[in-house]
C-alpha cells in the first residue's frame, strides 16, 4: 500500500536575539519527527504585509506576527506556531493529532501566576488571563474564525485581542495537555514533559544556564555545529 505522507507545518518565532534557540529547536524536530516537516522561521523581514511597531512590551519580535500563520498558509490545511525557546521531546507528529476539525485552534490553557518579575535578558514579566496559550498554537487554518486573521486585522487589533483569542468564540479554542507546553520554572518539574518551553530564559542565556533540561539543550547545541570531519580531526 502507498503511504500518504502527512506534512508538518511548523512556523517558529524568530528573534535574533536568541538565534540559536531557533536553531537547536529545529535540531529536536529533525531529531525526532518521523513525518516529513516543512519548517518556517517567522522573521519580520520576510513579512513585508506586517506593519505594525514595536510596542515597549513586546519581550520578542514575533509576539504579533504568530498570527500571520493562517493567512500564510492561504487559510488552508492545519499549522503550528511555536515560540523559538523551545525544544521538543516527543514526535511532532503527535502533536498534530491533536486537532480537532470542528475548532479554530488548539492551545495548552494555562492557569497561573508567573512567579518572578522578570524574565530573560531584564525584560519585565507582564502578567494577563490566558498567558503563555498562543506560545503553542495549532491552527485549522481553514476554520471560518481563522480567515478573520488577515494582515489589516493583525497589524491593527488591540495586542489583548490578539493573544486572549477574541478573534474567534471560546468553544472553538481546543484544549491540549499540559506536556506539550511545559513552562520550565514555572511548573513542577515533568519528565514526561513533550515541549518544553522556557519562557522565563533559555541555557543559551548566563543567568539560566543550569535551568531544567539545560543537559539535553546542550547536547542540541553540540549537533547544530557537527561535521563529521572535523570530529575525525580533533579525534585524531
Amino acid at each position: 500500500m502507498k503511504r500518504v505522507w502527512l506534512m508538518l507545518k511548523i512556523f517558529i518565532g524568530y528573534d535574533e536575539v536568541e538565534t540559536v534557540a531557533f536553531h537547536t529547536l529545529v535540531q529536536s524536530i529533525i531529531n525526532l519527527s518521523t513525518e516529513p516537516v516543512e519548517i518556517m522561521p517567522l522573521k519580520l523581514s520576510m513579512l513585508p504585509e506586517y506593519t505594525r511597531q514595536r510596542q515597549p512590551q513586546q519581550s520578542n519580535e514575533f509576539s504579533f506576527s504568530r498570527f500571520f500563520v493562517p493567512y500564510l498558509c492561504g487559510f488552508k490545511g492545519k499549522a503550528l506556531f511555536i515560540d523559538c525557546d523551545m525544544m521538543f521531546r516527543e514526535d511532532p507528529k503527535e502533536l498534530f493529532k491533536l486537532i480537532n476539525d470542528n475548532q479554530s485552534i488548539s492551545v495548552v490553557k494555562h492557569d497561573y501566576t508567573p512567579k518572578t518579575k522578570t524574565k530573560f535578558l531584564g525584560s519585565i514579566q507582564y502578567q494577563y488571563p490566558r498567558k503563555n496559550w498562543s506560545s503553542v498554537m495549532l491552527f485549522n487554518c481553514e476554520h471560518t474564525d481563522c480567515k478573520r486573521l488577515t494582515p489589516d486585522f493583525i497589524n491593527n487589533a488591540d495586542g489583548l485581542e490578539l493573544h486572549r483569542f477574541w478573534w474567534t468564540h471560546d468553544d472553538y479554542i481546543g484544549e491540549l495537555p499540559v506536556e506539550w507546553n511545559h513552562l520550565v520554572g514555572e511548573y513542577q518539574k515533568n519528565k514526561d514533559a513533550k515541549l518544553v518551553h522556557w519562557t522565563l530564559g533559555g541555557p543559551y542565556f548566563i543567568d539560566y544556564h543550569d535551568t531544567e533540561y539545560a543537559g539535553e539543550w546542550i547536547d542540541l547545541e553540540k549537533q547544530i555545529n557537527h561535521c563529521e570531519q572535523l570530529k575525525a580531526v580533533k579525534e585524531a
